[in-house]
């Protein structure tokens, strides 16, 4: 396995000590993955999941069932009282499923206060609401009491797959913020020789990249399961990004988000690595596996099929034309045949790039 040493540069090109006590809500293989980077780098950090035989087994095992190669450092602590996790921590991190964000938010607020910089590792679009993860913990800190303008949150998002994290291979991942000092503050506590946080403000874009990309990983999933080429995938791939870019922009993101890290990136990775669930959803879907069996044969969340009907709400509600997401939508929601969905793509009126 590789090794990484800590990278503690100030502004100014100096070195300084940054040793943060870190909560992590969520013990998935995102994040265990960077709570053992973390750990590994110094700072102060304790786990806990709402899942109590989950935490009984990482605390007596040190070892995550989806990660086995993975050693758990012994002053990685664990706990299942959600306060625990929260209180008098510098830094707390949402890595729970996108579907259980908001009802992590609600059982912590109580217990975070303002001054806490909240990161969430989580990609996803609410259906009913269309927030974004970022904006879930807003709304539910806000109903709690907090002062919206008082509160620090950043996305954390990029292509960043847990099983190389767990393995030191190097990394890169995108630190958005509106507070660009709050940004900045997180590159430093997630930086080291084997990741490298870039800084953006345009939460938005990221977010909206994180959610929409694994929509077009179940996409290029399918087109390998039926049996298309390298041509296809790549096809998938750009014009994807094309929809995403063409739906950010009119909600008033900033079109270069989407050609970084966090958009071209992350959709490169998700839609291409044998580690991606999307991917290997969709693989199996193009197939002949119905949708929900792709899922109990991935055993993880499919987070592009979550994604869209959040997805499809949004393209109606900007007026934004997403042929590929539409396509995808018919096959895992309705039925469609995946060969007939990509003939009705192909078959489309012709268009200038």
């Amino acid at each position: 396995m590789a090794s990484f040493e800590v990278i503690l540069i100030s502004t100014d090109g100096t070195m300084e000590e940054i040793v943060k006590s870190i909560g992590v809500l969520g013990a998935g293989t995102w994040g265990m993955a960077l709570a053992r980077m973390l750990c590994n780098s110094g700072h102060d950090v304790t786990v806990w999941s709402a899942l109590g035989a989950e935490i009984d087994n990482l605390q007596t095992t040190r070892i995550h069932p989806n990660l086995p190669y993975m050693e758990i450092p012994e002053k990685m602590k664990f706990t299942k009282d959600i306060e625990e996790v929260c209180v008098d921590k510098d830094v707390l991190l949402f890595a729970v499923p996108s579907v259980f964000v908001r009802s992590t938010a609600r059982s912590a607020a109580p217990y975070i206060s303002e001054s806490q910089i909240i990161v969430d590792v989580a990609k996803g679009i609410e259906p009913d609401t269309l927030f974004t993860m970022t904006q879930i913990i807003e709304d539910e800190l806000v109903k709690s009491g907090k002062d919206k303008n008082n509160l620090n949150l950043v996305a954390l998002s990029g292509p960043t797959h847990a099983e190389e994290v767990a393995k030191d291979l190097p990394t890169t991942i995108v630190s958005a913020c509106e507070k660009a000092d709050i940004a900045e503050q997180v590159q430093d506590i997630f930086m080291n020789s084997c990741m490298r946080v870039y800084t953006n403000t345009d939460v938005l874009g990221v977010e909206l990249c994180g959610a929409l990309k694994n929509v077009i990983a179940l996409a290029a999933g399918i087109a390998v399961g039926i049996g298309y080429g390298d041509n296809a995938k790549a096809a998938l791939i750009t014009r994807g990004m094309a929809e995403i870019t063409r739906l950010g922009t009119a909600m008033g993101c900033n079109s270069s988000t989407f050609y970084g890290l966090a958009g071209m990136g992350d959709l490169i990775v998700t839609a291409t690595s044998v580690h991606s669930r999307n991917n290997k959803a969709g693989r199996l879907i193009g197939e002949g596996m119905k949708p929900s069996d792709a899922i109990k044969e991935v055993g993880m969340v499919v987070e592009g099929i979550n994604a869209l009907p959040a997805a499809k709400t949004l393209a109606e509600k900007y007026n934004v034309e997403m042929p590929i997401i539409n396509a995808i939508d018919s096959v895992i929601n309705y039925g469609q045949s995946p060969i007939e969905a990509v003939a009705s793509l192909m078959q489309r009126g012709k268009k200038n790039e």
